[in-house]
């Protein structure tokens, strides 16, 4: 009796002892708002690669990890839609990355995406990290993590962090448009007011 008890409380310590290295783990790595973004090279749903380096005439970029399966993803899709629409003739164009494993997400898949791209009438570029190695650079946990980064002479800036806006439920219902307030502000000149919120959506499928 005596050993199972001191077996249950060696258990228990072990679990106590993993649960506080995983609280105690940083939830977040990755670019912080100033840092300068790499740029990458990843494939489009139309087969071609895409790099930031190509937008010659952009003044910055939306930059959205998003995907097919997510409801949270799916729910914005048309916003985010929409901020390429209203943004990408200002010099903020949308760039779209699938983040997820598709072996884990098979409705992640390329097929898959040039099929979501074709149904949905994307006007940007959906790209795929297909060896996710992109969106840790970000720090990207979520689908959608929005990055807002401003073209300057040293490189990418990062200026804004989170969410969209703060209602993926409804919206007709939201109060704050967090990406369209920093665009906003940068073309006009203005510190961002919000420059980080926090990103509701799935966890990124490794």
């Amino acid at each position: 009796m005596k050993k199972t008890i001191n077996l249950i409380s060696a258990t228990c310590l072990v679990l106590l002892i993993s649960a506080f290295a995983i609280v105690k783990a940083p939830i977040e790595d990755g670019y912080k708002i100033g840092d300068i973004a790499e740029d990458f090279s990843l494939k489009n749903v139309n087969g071609k690669m895409v790099s930031l380096a190509d937008y010659k005439d952009a003044k910055g970029f939306i930059v959205t990890f998003t995907c097919n399966t997510c409801p949270y993803a799916v729910a914005y899709e048309d916003r985010i839609i929409a901020l390429d629409k209203k943004y990408a003739p200002k010099g903020y164009p949308v760039i779209a990355i699938m983040p997820n494993n598709v072996a884990v997400k098979p409705g992640d898949s390329f097929d898959a995406m040039q099929k979501r791209a074709e149904n949905k009438g994307f006007t940007f570029p959906y790209l795929i990290d297909a060896k996710q190695t992109v969106y840790p650079k970000f720090g990207a946990t979520k689908t959608p993590h929005m990055y807002v980064l401003e073209k300057t002479k040293k490189g990418n800036v990062v200026k804004y962090i989170g969410a969209i806006d703060d209602n993926y439920q409804n919206a007709s219902a939201v109060k704050t448009k967090y990406v369209e307030n920093a665009v906003d502000a940068l073309l006009i000149g203005k510190e961002i007011e919000q420059t980080e919120t926090r990103a509701i959506g799935c966890s990124i499928k490794v």
